[in-house]
C-alpha cells in the first residue's frame, strides 16, 4: 500500500520513542504514542462510515488530539476540513453543506447548536474538547491501534481549506497530497530543518500556517515542538532558551517586543524566527533585530498555494520584502487587465505556478477557471513587484481583502451583516493599519433615518453572526459613502481618511 503523505510525515515514526510534542502543563507525547492515537482515531472515522474522498469537518480547540485527527484523516484517505474555532454556527452550516462533510467534530459546548446543522446535512456529529475528551475520544478508547492505511496518490485530495471571496461566498480550496508534500520537502531544505530542532508552536491548527507549514515540517524532520494552546508572550519567553525555531504572525513579534524579557540572551539558542500570514512592518523587523540579534525571516504564502516565496536563510533578509520564489515555484508579475508579463520593477498582479498550487475550488469550476489559468499559473489577487535584486515586494491587493492578526477578512461578508441591522442604510468595511494586528477592521455606516443608529446595540447584535476577528473594532457614522462616477464606493478614499484611526 502507498500513501505518500502519510508514509513521509507519519508512518516513519511508528514505534519511535522520540518526543514529538512538549505540552506545557501536560506530559510530553512521543511519536509512537501520537501514531497510536492517529490509528485509533482512524478506526473511529471508519466506523462512522467515512471512506477515501469523504470529508471530515472539525471545529475544536487546539490539542494533541485535534492534531491526531489530521493524521487519522491522512491515514484514512479522508479529506480534512479544519474550521476556525471563532466561526458561529451559521457560518459552520455553510461549510458543512458546501463540502458535503459526513462527520462533524466540535466542542461539546457547541454540540446543541451544531446538531441541527449536522442533521440537516446528513452528517454525524461527535465531540472533542480542549483536553482531548468527548464522544470521539471515548469511541477511540475501545479501538485497536492497528489500521490499514488507505491507498492514495500524490494527485489525490488531502484537505479543503475555505477562503472567502469578495462576494461573501466562501471557496473550498482543494489541496492534494502532492501540494502539501512538495511544499514541506522544499521548506525542510531551504530553512535547514533537522531532528535537532524544537519549534515554538503557538499558531492555530485550522490555518495553513500552523498546520501545513509548521506541523508538517516538524513531522518531516522528526523534530519536536512546544505545543501551546494559544499565544502567550510570557510562556513563549519561558521556553525560548530551550528552543531553536519560532513561527508566528506579526502580532506575535510586536507582543514579544512589548516584553522587557525579550533579549539577546533569552534568544541565545534560537536559530530562526519566521513570520507570515500578514505583512510584517519594517520597523518591527528592525526593532526585533536590535533586541535579539536575529533578523526575522519573512515569507509569502496563501491558502491555495501554501508557501510561494521566502527570504533567504543565508543572505540578506530584507525588511519589507518576502524574498525569492521557492525552488520549483515560478512567480511572475502581470498586467491585471491583459495578463501580459510586466518587466521587473513594475507593479502588477502576482501569479505563481508550481507543485504547491492547489487543484481548484470545490464545486466552483467557473471560479477555478477565472483564477487558475490553463497553463497552471494561479492569479493570487495580490499586487507586487520584483526589484532589481530579485526580491519580491507585496504592495497591496487587487481585492479588498483585510488581513488582521493573520486571519483573512472579506469586507462583503461583514457588510452584509451590518446592512441587515436596524438603523443602517448601507455600509463599507475597510482595513486600516494597526500596530498589533497589522490591519484592523472599521465599518463605515450610513444611517437609514435622521437619527444615528445605536452603535452599542449593533455591536452586540453582530457578535452572534460574525467571528470575533471579523467584527469591526470601530463603527463610524457618515452621511454618505464616497463614490466614483460609476457609483462604486471608493474604499481607497475611506482607507486614506481613516488610516490614522489606531495610530
Amino acid at each position: 500500500m502507498s500513501n505518500p503523505l502519510f508514509d513521509t510525515l507519519f508512518a516513519k515514526h511508528a514505534g519511535s520513542d522520540r518526543i514529538f510534542l512538549i505540552r506545557p502543563g501536560l506530559d510530553d507525547l512521543t511519536y509512537a504514542a501520537f501514531l497510536e492515537m492517529c490509528a485509533r482515531f482512524a478506526n473511529v472515522i471508519a466506523e462512522a462510515g467515512l471512506t477515501e474522498g469523504d470529508r471530515l469537518a472539525i471545529q475544536v480547540a487546539k490539542s494533541a488530539e485535534a492534531l491526531a485527527v489530521y493524521g487519522a484523516c491522512v491515514q484514512s484517505g479522508v479529506i480534512f476540513l479544519p474550521l476556525n474555532t471563532a466561526y458561529t454556527a451559521s457560518e459552520v452550516a455553510y461549510f458543512v453543506k458546501d463540502s458535503g462533510a459526513k462527520l462533524v467534530l466540535c466542542d461539546p459546548a457547541a454540540a446543541d447548536d451544531l446538531k441541527p446543522v449536522a442533521d440537516t446535512n446528513g452528517a454525524a456529529l461527535m465531540t472533542l474538547d480542549a483536553e482531548g475528551r468527548g464522544s470521539f475520544a471515548d469511541a477511540a478508547d475501545t479501538q485497536p491501534v492497528n489500521f490499514v492505511t488507505a491507498e492514495r496518490k500524490l494527485d489525490d485530495l488531502a484537505a479543503f481549506l475555505y477562503t472567502s471571496g469578495t462576494t461573501g461566498r466562501s471557496k473550498g480550496a482543494m489541496l492534494t497530497q502532492g501540494n502539501l508534500l512538495s511544499n514541506t520537502e522544499t521548506l525542510h531544505e531551504i530553512w535547514r530543518f533537522s531532528s535537532d530542532d524544537i519549534l515554538l508552536h503557538a499558531l492555530p491548527i485550522f490555518h495553513t500556517h500552523g498546520l501545513f507549514v509548521a506541523t508538517n515540517l516538524i513531522l518531516n524532520s522528526a523534530a519536536r515542538m512546544v505545543f501551546f494552546p494559544k499565544f502567550d508572550a510570557d510562556l513563549m519567553l519561558d521556553h525560548m532558551p530551550d528552543a531553536t525555531v519560532m513561527m508566528g504572525v506579526p502580532t506575535f513579534y510586536t507582543r514579544l517586543l512589548g516584553s522587557e524579557r525579550l533579549t539577546q540572551d533569552q534568544a541565545r539558542s534560537m536559530r530562526l524566527f519566521i513570520s507570515g500570514s500578514a505583512p510584517l512592518l519594517s520597523e518591527t523587523h528592525r526593532q526585533f533585530k536590535s533586541r535579539t540579534g536575529h533578523a526575522i525571516l519573512e515569507r509569502y504564502g496563501m491558502t491555495e498555494t501554501n508557501m510561494n516565496t521566502s527570504n533567504p536563510y543565508a543572505g540578506e533578509r530584507r525588511p519589507g520584502t518576502v524574498g525569492f520564489p521557492l525552488p520549483g515555484v515560478e512567480l511572475k508579475v502581470t498586467d491585471p487587465l491583459t495578463g501580459q508579463d510586466l518587466p521587473g520593477g513594475q507593479v502588477g498582479q502576482i501569479e505563481v505556478r508550481g507543485p504547491n498550487v492547489f487543484k481548484g475550488y470545490w464545486n466552483m469550476p467557473e471560479k477555478t477557471k477565472e483564477e487558475l489559468r490553463s497553463d497552471g499559473f494561479f492569479i493570487t489577487g495580490d499586487l507586487g513587484q520584483i526589484d532589481e535584486d530579485g526580491y519580491v515586494h507585496i504592495v497591496g491587493r487587487n481585492k479588498d481583502l483585510i488581513i488582521s492578526g493573520g486571519y483573512n477578512i472579506y469586507p462583503k461578508e461583514v457588510e452584509v451583516v451590518l446592512d441587515a441591522q436596524d438603523g443602517i442604510a448601507e455600509s463599507a468595511v475597510i482595513g486600516v493599519p494597526h500596530a498589533d494586528f497589522g490591519e484592523a477592521v472599521i465599518g463605515v455606516v450610513v444611517p437609514s433615518g435622521e437619527d444615528d443608529p445605536d452603535i452599542d446595540a449593533i455591536t452586540s447584535a453582530i457578535a452572534g453572526n460574525l467571528a470575533r476577528f471579523k467584527q469591526p473594532k470601530q463603527l463610524i457614522v457618515v452621511d454618505a459613502l464616497p463614490r466614483n462616477t460609476m457609483g462604486k464606493v471608493q474604499k481607497n478614499v475611506l482607507r486614506d481618511k481613516y488610516r490614522e484611526a489606531f495610530s
